[in-house]
């Protein structure tokens, strides 16, 4: 039976388990030995990574083709308009092409979400907001190159939800073991 591991990584943590040892990795809140990241998050973005240690499972999680949802909550600069929000929902160009269309809506503070550590820079005269973002696809930094390109620079990334399996109740550093069938039943969708 395959393992499936739901981690919170904090802000800061690098997403694999060994490191040059500037900076905490993986293996500073995850001491189950074998388990991989089905994709990554990086160093300044917070929140779900799926670990697990079955390769066909990994594969499927992160394969572009299966579209499975993944949901960031971002803080913003800027206030959302409807035009920006639905520029991201047709599609944002991007270097290496256009993005596919996405979810995207404002929504209030996450009352759920825990202080940044370090807090974010915090401007006076300038607002901040929040989004919700549902990608079906995970190019490299994508989030915060899609919401700067509509005028709206990143203030700070928290994924949610990755497929079936979402952050609720797992306080940042935290993890836990998912039950093997759903592991086997995702896989089994492909």
């Amino acid at each position: 039976m395959a393992k499936l591991i739901l981690l919170n990584k904090p802000y800061g943590v690098v997403c694999q388990f060994s490191g040059s040892g500037e900076r905490p990795t993986l293996k500073d809140f995850v001491d189950v030995l074998g388990v991989y990241p089905a994709g990554r998050l990086d160093v300044d973005s917070e929140g779900l990574v799926v670990l697990t240690d079955d390769g066909g499972l990994q594969a499927s999680i992160t394969d572009p083709r299966r579209k499975l949802a993944k949901v960031y909550r971002v803080q913003v600069e800027g206030v959302p308009t409807r035009e920006a929000l639905a520029k991201l929902a047709s599609g944002v160009p991007l270097a290496e092409g256009m993005t596919r269309p996405a979810r995207a809506r404002a929504i209030e503070a996450p009352e759920a979400l825990w202080p940044r550590d370090p807090p974010i820079r915090v401007r006076r005269h300038i607002p901040d907001a929040w989004i919700e973002i549902e990608l079906t696809e995970g190019r490299n930094r994508q989030v915060r190159r899609m919401t700067a390109a509509v005028g709206l620079p990143t203030l700070r990334l928290v994924r949610w939800r990755v497929g079936p399996w979402s952050l609720d109740g797992l306080a940042p550093g935290h993890w836990r073991e998912v039950a093997g069938v759903e592991a086997t039943t995702l896989r089994n969708k492909r």
